[in-house]
């Protein structure tokens, strides 16, 4: 077996010189590095403003526990949505692009690209922050789906982008529906949900890890699959890094290196080291433009951002629920034209959890 050029071999072939920063930075300006994958989880974006999902006690999921609901994840089950679609799109609003500004970490991503390091970035999240950082399309895998395109949940027509914004954003959200005559489907984001399987770029996507030079791993808990097997794809002699607050998955290689910290606080002190921090900052001052206008970047400290802000979702999807509980109690002629598009609540036998379903959608 024999190391990359510039490095040392013997019966146990180290890629880098140690297991840190600077040994990582060294390998990275090499010729030796030419591929670069990243797997992106949620704790990518937190520090925006977008809470994560499944922090126990602070997270989403904890959250919407205490809603009725037949169980937390529902609003991203598509048996769910088909029933009552308001509860989604109540979150969707919230969420939607625009609202929030990348990170310094995505904005490393569009440097890595830049630098013609970047062959592909597998992300968990659905937020499209990487587009908006500047990343080319063509290099992002959305594994788990996201708001940057949609379509009929039936007949798979794609439907207009500023009709769908325009319909979620509205005072009073409006169920947006195929406008193929015959059809009238429901319309949703192209999210995976539970009860759908990932998208088919993901598959097919898998198979170019053998190229990897390196693998980056971020702000993920690797509890979500298939997406956390990726990690255990690259070739034996692949250098793996994880960038994470907690040490999550098995980095046990003689190449692996554990960087533990916030993303964005790891992410710079790499840049340093590479000498991009310069390329850094003004990478993520073009994102400013990235806000939609009326947006702002909230100015309080980020952990108390994020939970004003999953506060604010869970309040307005219990709003949510009781006037969709209360149109349903009224009848059918004091619907809204919303619920008018939509099939009445789950019955109590409806409720499945997420860990039941066959599906490999998670979120």
């Amino acid at each position: 077996m024999t190391g990359k050029p510039g490095y040392t071999t013997d019966q146990h072939p180290r890629i880098l010189e140690g297991n840190d920063l600077k040994a990582l930075a060294k390998y990275m300006k090499s010729d030796s590095c030419r591929n670069i994958f990243l797997m992106l989880g949620a704790g990518v974006s937190t520090s925006a403003g977008i809470p994560d999902f499944r922090s126990p006690g602070t997270g989403l999921y904890a959250n919407l526990a205490r809603l009725n609901l037949p169980f937390p994840e529902a609003v991203f089950e598509i048996g769910f949505f088909k029933k009552n679609p308001i509860p989604f799109y109540t979150l969707a609003k919230e969420l939607y692009p625009g609202r929030f500004r990348p990170t310094p970490t995505h904005s490393f991503i569009t440097l890595l690209h830049s630098h013609s390091l970047l062959h592909t970035c597998f992300t968990q999240n659905i937020d499209t922050l990487e587009r908006r950082a500047g990343v080319p399309a063509h290099k992002i895998i959305e594994a788990h789906g996201s708001f940057a395109t949609q379509r009929c949940i039936e007949c798979k027509t794609p439907f207009d982008a500023e009709k769908i914004k325009k319909a979620v954003l509205s005072e009073e959200i409006e169920i947006p529906r195929c406008e193929r005559r015959r059809c009238r489907g429901l319309v949703k984001p192209d999210i995976v949900f539970f009860g759908e399987g990932l998208p088919d770029q993901f598959h097919r996507s898998i198979r170019n890890l053998r190229d990897a030079d390196l693998l980056i791993v971020l702000g993920t808990s690797l509890t979500v699959h298939p997406f956390a097997s990726l990690v255990g794809l690259v070739p034996n002699d692949c250098p793996r890094v994880l960038i994470n607050l907690d040490e999550v998955g098995h980095f046990n290689k003689p190449d692996d290196v554990l960087l533990l910290g916030k993303c964005d606080d790891v992410v710079r002190e790499l840049c340093r080291e590479l000498g991009w921090e310069e390329e850094l900052d003004a990478a993520w001052e073009k994102t400013k433009d990235s806000l939609e206008a009326g947006e702002q970047e909230p100015e309080r400290e980020l952990e108390e951002s994020t939970e004003d802000e999953v506060e604010k979702i869970t309040k307005n999807l219990e709003q949510a629920l009781k006037v969709s509980d209360k149109k349903d109690e009224e009848g059918p002629s004091s619907r809204s034209k919303a619920n008018d598009l939509v099939e009445v609540g789950l019955v109590e036998g409806d409720r499945t959890s997420p860990t039941d379903l066959p599906t490999e959608g998670k979120l």
